[in-house]
């Protein structure tokens, strides 16, 4: 589902996280004042921090919120009467289980007002169980990670084209290493492809 964001105070987020649910509304104000948890798109939550964060100078974070995840409902809504946008909100606590990501907003609150690109401040990467704010898995990581996949899938094409060349030896010494030879590469070729697709098909979904 597509995700939505709340903006928190660092010190409200960490107690959260201790209690287990977020129950702050906006800033200054509670779920049990309001009845709801005001949210954002990815489009709107700089908006919303330039109109009312625009002053804080304490830490805050942007909370990367899965829907799926809730157990309470969310309903785009105007904030006020009059407004043609609407906005998510959250008709309930926020369980700290549904919050994805928790992105540090030191730096970006006092970056010039605009909406960022989404993929350089909002990676479609899960934090770690129990761990919202974790690192991203760093690019050397998986670099060597795929390299290590592909000289293995290599391997298995070769070790699969010795074997078939062995196979042939045997049955014949005129051609057979050759015949036997190829039609193991073929098939090794034929297991690589199968692995890989199944892979990243995997991922995928």
């Amino acid at each position: 589902m597509t995700p939505i964001f709340h903006l928190a105070l660092a010190r409200d987020w960490e107690a959260a996280q201790r209690a287990g649910t977020y129950t702050v509304s906006t800033r200054g104000r509670s779920l049990a004042e309001v009845g709801f948890i005001h949210a954002s798109r990815a489009d709107q939550w700089t908006g919303v921090r330039d109109r009312f964060y625009a002053d804080v100078t304490e830490p805050m974070v942007l909370l990367r919120i899965d829907p799926a995840l809730l157990d309470v409902p969310v309903v785009e809504e105007p904030p006020g009467p009059g407004a043609s946008e609407t906005f998510p909100h959250i008709y309930g606590p926020l369980p700290v289980r549904a919050v994805v990501r928790a992105i540090p907003l030191d730096r970006a609150a006092a970056a010039p007002p605009g909406p960022p690109e989404p993929s350089a401040l909002l990676p479609d990467v899960p934090a770690a169980p129990g761990r919202p704010d974790a690192p991203r898995e760093s690019f050397s990581r998986v670099y060597f990670r795929e390299m290590f996949v592909n000289v293995t899938l290599l391997c298995v094409v070769l070790a699969v084209g010795l074997l078939g060349a062995l196979a042939g030896h045997a049955v014949s010494d005129e051609g057979g290493v050759g015949i036997g030879g190829l039609a193991g590469v073929v098939v090794g070729i034929g297991a690589a492809v199968l692995l890989f697709r199944r892979r990243h098909g995997g991922r995928r979904a």
